[in-house]
């Protein structure tokens, strides 16, 4: 039986525990992409919860490539300085830092998701093709010279996540962003090596990896983020998932992180607690690749019996740890293995073995001492 308290060791990472933070996206940048004290604070107090695994949120690899004027980048070594000071608190707490590199395509160029009105789009959006998400400028499409820039993008920005100190890279293929668009038949409609049938239609994505993986050392972790559907008719599928993680494997991914949709507005998801196991699953047995799981887990025991059942290798956890940053330590407290989690010196005396905040009167200050 895997334990959510237990290591996982992907290349030359260990991870003390099967807890990751997803990345999200926190549209909070001041200055051009550069990360924040926002940043720094929001990751940084999750690893002090005790994740083994903190993601920093999707980083645009080009300014291009950004989902809104807010978002964080990794194109230059400006940004990369502010990033290695975030990289240095996580590992300093306990944690494993990890980022997303990404690529917005035709779904970048908008106003950060509290600001309401319609977005006027400040840049060009590239995608595959001139295919519109609903709602968003007419994408330009592609040129061949492009989409090799894009991929060699991709590589330098993860060449400046290292440098940044960051041991864990994850391409972000998910969620109707670039890398997703080329895989999907929906977006993805052109007819020359880049397009067509699964082999076309996969080879930005896979390009993509290969690049990074020869770009990073050999003890630094490559994932990849997918959506193992588009849940709409005539989308990408959960088998084509399968075969793309069995071809990521083979070009040295250590990981596939399985989400779901945001390519089409069509989309009729299922929606509720673990939705999205089934397809981390589906891959993990399909393509015999290491697999994440993500997507309305919010239990501690949820979690575990994801892990016992051998659906997935390790848990990342969303909006459930924007509510709760200390959720690992409830989850060590209710599965029983409190002596598996480190807490901070600085908090133990309030933690007691119920999993619950406490007063220790022996260092409690008298009200009337206020």
């Amino acid at each position: 039986m895997t334990d959510l308290f237990s290591s996982f060791t992907l290349r030359g990472v260990t991870l003390k525990n099967r807890i990751g933070v997803s990345p999200m996206c926190m549209y909070s940048c001041r200055d051009d992409g550069v990360p924040t004290d926002w940043h720094l604070a929001h990751l940084v107090s999750r690893s002090v919860g005790g994740a083994g695994l903190v993601i920093t949120e999707a980083s645009a690899v080009v300014p291009e490539g950004r989902i809104t004027p807010a978002d964080v980048g990794i194109w230059n070594d400006t940004q990369a300085t502010a990033h290695a000071r975030i990289v240095e608190a996580i590992h300093a707490t306990g944690g494993v830092a990890g980022i997303q590199i990404a690529h917005a395509g035709r779904k970048a160029s908008r106003a950060a998701p509290w600001v309401h009105g319609p977005a006027v789009p400040s840049w060009t959006c590239h995608a595959p093709s001139a295919e519109p998400f609903e709602g968003f400028a007419v994408p330009h499409a592609m040129t061949e010279a492009e989409i090799g820039a894009t991929i060699a993008a991709f590589a330098e920005g993860a060449k400046r996540s290292v440098r940044a100190g960051y041991r864990f890279i994850e391409i972000h293929g998910a969620h109707g962003y670039l890398c997703h668009q080329f895989l999907s038949p929906i977006s993805n409609r052109r007819n020359d090596a880049w397009g067509g049938d699964f082999e076309g239609r996969s080879r930005f994505v896979r390009e993509v990896a290969a690049a990074v993986r020869a770009a990073i050392p050999d003890d630094i972790v490559l994932a990849l983020r997918i959506s193992h559907t588009d849940w709409v008719e005539g989308g990408w599928t959960t088998e084509e998932s399968v075969e793309l993680s069995r071809r990521m494997k083979a070009l040295g991914v250590d990981l596939v992180d399985v989400s779901s949709g945001g390519l089409d507005a069509g989309q009729k998801i299922p929606l509720g607690p673990g939705y999205q196991v089934p397809g981390a699953e589906a891959v993990k047995r399909g393509a015999g690749i290491p697999v994440a799981a993500v997507g309305l887990i919010t239990e501690p025991k949820q979690a575990q019996d994801i892990l016992t059942e051998g659906k997935a290798d390790l848990i990342l956890l969303a909006r459930v740890l924007l509510r709760e940053p200390y959720w690992p330590m409830r989850a060590a407290a209710e599965l029983g293995r409190v002596d598996a989690l480190h807490i901070p010196p600085q908090y133990e005396r309030g933690w007691n073995t119920l999993g619950k905040w406490t007063m220790d009167p022996e260092i409690a200050e008298p009200m009337t001492r206020i």
